[in-house]
């Protein structure tokens, strides 16, 4: 199940606005909420997404930064009174905030995916090393 319905946009984006855009046809609002769903999963991939996005989820900035995402594809489609540079300063926020997640410079305390020792390495790709401060000794 999905971590967003279209009525979870009402509030980012007027229900009357959103009708208007997609000429009342619900299956681009999914389509749309698919798509964002797809790109905040694709720099998550160190996180529990099946937890994390599920209808029974209830963080919810997570799901604010999926809804800025996701109005963002749907105004795209056009412009009826609404703000452009509003939503994608949003958009471009989110995604930058998914980017320094992904980089490990924010902790937005989610649940990490269970290591399956089944599978010895990362599917996804994700190596993380570190070493001791380089060290330079005057005699």
């Amino acid at each position: 199940m999905p971590l967003l319905t279209a009525a979870d946009l009402q509030t980012h984006i007027y229900p009357e606005i959103t009708d208007v855009i997609t000429r009342s046809n619900t299956s681009i609002v999914t389509i749309a909420i698919n798509n964002a769903e797809s790109e905040a999963k694709s720099y998550l991939n160190r996180f529990d997404i099946v937890t994390m996005f599920n209808t029974t989820y209830t963080d919810q900035w997570l799901k604010s930064l999926v809804k800025d995402i996701a109005c963002w594809h749907i105004i795209k489609l056009a412009n009826p009174n609404i703000n452009m540079e509003l939503f994608r300063a949003s958009y471009e926020d989110a995604i930058s905030y998914f980017k320094n997640v992904m980089k490990g410079n924010v902790d937005p305390l989610w649940p990490l995916r269970i290591d399956d020792p089944e599978t010895p390495f990362d599917e996804s790709g994700h190596i993380s090393s570190s070493s001791n401060i380089k060290r330079s000794n005057h005699y």
